[in-house]
């Protein structure tokens, strides 16, 4: 006989938010748990909305930020639906990948722009940079702009009692080794996996940042949940 009980699954997401629902469907209960926030950047634009091809931001947090100095009719390639939510902008012309990733959005721009051009980028401060790296020495110049960053928060809430953590970044990645030492450790990423590792607690799995690969992640690590009763 096995346990009914769902396990519990700390993620730095609302109950709502479409990762949890992810979990969820993976046989795991998801169990918000906000122990970062985001602070704004100051850092100036690196050239002006008029002169690039386009906007492009990689998170809503990016596009939060963003949204109030965007001109009308700017063109933006936004890397999901949520993304082009935090916007709030009904006066911009939006395009979205086939896919929530930035691998996706890289292709979007090549098909979009197949001459090239300059492109202004919002992103965190410790994003994966996978758009300045794959566009690197090509007709597409990327010119990043750093929004906003992630912190701890403080005070800090601790661990809720949980069976496993997911990290989504490579900070989260860094706070949650030392406070999740007896439970399972999920990464959202290579990078997540590799922070977890150079912290000293190495994660059990990790999956590249896709839904999908995400739920067979848990599900497939589910079955190490069960126990005789």
């Amino acid at each position: 006989m096995t346990s009914t009980a769902a396990p519990r699954l700390a993620l730095a997401r609302p109950a709502q938010h479409p990762l949890a629902d992810t979990v969820r469907k993976a046989g795991w209960e998801p169990v918000p748990y906000a122990f970062t926030s985001l602070k704004v950047m100051a850092q100036a634009l690196p050239m002006p909305f008029e002169a690039a091809q386009a906007f492009v931001a990689l998170s809503p947090a990016g596009a939060k930020v963003a949204s109030a100095a965007l001109p009308a009719g700017t063109v933006c390639l936004l890397q999901g639906a949520g993304t082009a939510e935090a916007l709030g902008r009904e006066d911009l012309e939006i395009h979205l990948p086939a896919e929530a990733r930035a691998e996706a959005l890289w292709d979007l721009l090549r098909t979009r722009f197949p001459e090239g051009g300059d492109f202004i980028l919002a992103r965190g401060e410790r994003s994966r940079e996978y758009l300045e790296a794959a566009t690197r020495g090509s007709a597409w110049r990327i010119h990043p702009w750093i929004t906003h960053r992630e912190v701890a928060r403080d005070p800090f809430p601790p661990l809720p009692d949980v069976a496993g953590v997911l990290a989504l970044s490579p900070f989260q990645a860094e706070i949650l080794a030392p406070i999740a030492i007896g439970v399972q450790r999920f990464a959202w990423g290579e990078a997540t996996a590799e922070a977890f590792a150079r912290a000293g607690a190495p994660a059990h799995a990790h999956c590249e940042p896709k839904p999908s690969l995400l739920w067979a992640m848990l599900a497939k690590h589910l079955k190490k949940e069960e126990s005789p009763c």
